[in-house]
Order: C-alpha cells, then structure tokens, then sequence
C-alpha cells in the first residue's frame, strides 16, 4: 500500500502538489488505507498463529512475542487514522501533516515489531523444526527496525541513512513467510 499505491501521490517536499495529487486520485489513496487495515488484521491473525506454534518452544517468550505484535499491529491501524484525517481537511499544509503523523505511527509500530522480532528470532532458534538462518535474519530485521524508528524519532535526519538496510527485513520476512 505504501509504495505502490499511496507513495506515488506523496511529496515531503510540497504539501500543495501532495494535496493536488491525492485529490486528482482519491480513491487511490483510500485504497492504500483499506490494504493497510487488511494488513493489520493479517498480522494480528499471524501473531496468533506463531503464539500457538511457539508455545511449546517456550510459553512465556510466545506470550511476550504476541503482545509486542498485537501492539505493534494496533498502533499502526490507528495511525491508519492519520491518513483518513489528511483527506478530511482541505487544507494542504495539514495534509502533509497527517501524513508525517502516520509515518511516525508507523515507526512508533515498528519499535514494539522489533522486540516481536528479537523474541521470535530466539523462539526460532530453539524451536529445532525452524531453520536457524531464518532465526539470524528475523532477528537482524528486529536491529533495522529499531534503528530505523528510534532514528526518526531521535535523529530524522539520519533515518534516510538506514532505508538501504530494510532489504533485510523484507528478504527475512519473505524466507520466513514461505518457509510458514
């Protein structure tokens, strides 16, 4: 939804063009809204399914590997409210506000996803039935996102530094999805 559906109607560099775009294709733009609800929802059902498939593993570190996702996944749903504000005001300067909102929701997600990652990644490693590379790069994933997030929040102009790096997590993700 990000990239292809709502990235191209985003410019951080002019609020009036952002604005101009989203309205010339609005239904574009809410439909990057309704992927990201659908994604949420996946994720939240996913959080379940891995709770159930690692309890044996360990119990506790299951539990707590759940609650970050759940967290994760709830705080980057009610950004989703961010977005629908940005098409509710006619007024381009708050557009782009609402959106750079969301992308710190976003972040503010991804910081409890990365203790989610640093939890599955040692329930992978002990499970014995999940490959251990895939437990190397979950957890690896876990040190972008954090990087990344806390970046945004503590030093924004450094977070472009670490976009590069989110090829990891995406391939990481990708193995572990397919290997599920």
């Amino acid at each position: 939804s990000e990239v292809a559906l709502r990235g191209p109607l985003i410019d951080f560099e002019s609020a009036e063009w952002t604005a101009q775009a989203i309205s010339a294709d609005l239904m574009r733009f809410r439909l990057s809204i309704m992927a990201d609800v659908v994604m949420a929802l996946a994720d939240a059902a996913l959080a379940v399914m891995l709770f159930f498939m690692f309890q044996p593993v360990s119990a506790g570190l299951s539990l707590g590997a759940l609650v970050f996702r759940l967290l994760q996944s709830g705080l980057i749903a009610a950004g989703l409210l961010n977005l629908q504000a940005a098409i509710v005001f006619d007024d381009a300067e708050l557009t782009l506000s609402f959106i750079a909102l969301h992308a710190y929701g976003y972040d503010l997600g991804l910081i409890f996803f990365a203790a989610n990652c640093f939890l599955t990644a040692v329930l992978i490693l002990r499970s014995g039935f999940v490959p251990r590379l895939l437990g190397f790069g979950i957890g690896l994933s876990g040190v972008v996102y954090l990087t990344g997030s806390v970046l945004r929040f503590v030093a924004p102009d450094l977070h472009g530094f670490i976009t590069p790096a989110y090829v990891l997590p995406l391939i990481a993700e990708a193995a572990f999805c397919l290997w599920l």
